[in-house]
Order: structure tokens, then C-alpha cells, then sequence
């Protein structure tokens, strides 16, 4: 029996009232939802934190670097619904 990865999991989905409630930790700035849903990612820092089963890692030795072509798809993607 396989698994479903977190993101598909109703019981592990965010809220989208928390996440309008969460900030960067370093900027304090808004976080956004990636496109899969698996992390919050900050642009002012340049910082993707995961999400594991509906719970933000808002740490920096559990987030990704992002790259410059990452900062910049994000700042041009457009706004959700």
C-alpha cells in the first residue's frame, strides 16, 4: 500500500487562513504557497520552507536556497484566484 505525498492528504492541508498568518522568520515578511503546495516560500529572504504533513517548517536549517530563475518566476507568476 503506497502512501499519499502529504500535499493530497486532506488531513495533512494548511489552512489558508494560517498561512495568511505566517511570516518569514528572518524578513518578516508574507509567505506564498508554492504551485505544489509543499512549501512556503519567502522572496525577500530567497527561502523555500517545506511543509510536512500540514506543518510549516519555519526554520532556516530545514528551508531551501532558492535560485535566482526560482526569485524570478515568482515575483512573474500570477496572483491566485
Amino acid at each position: 500500500m503506497s502512501e499519499e505525498p502529504d500535499s493530497d492528504n486532506p488531513r495533512y492541508r494548511l489552512d489558508p487562513r494560517t498561512i495568511e498568518m505566517l511570516v518569514c522568520p528572518l524578513t518578516k515578511t508574507r509567505l506564498t504557497l508554492s504551485h505544489d503546495k509543499t512549501e512556503l516560500i519567502s522572496i525577500v529572504a530567497r527561502y523555500a520552507f517545506p511543509i510536512r504533513k500540514g506543518v510549516p517548517l519555519l526554520v532556516i536549517d530545514a528551508a531551501r536556497r532558492l535560485d535566482e530563475a526560482e526569485v524570478d518566476a515568482l515575483r512573474n507568476r500570477p496572483a491566485p484566484d
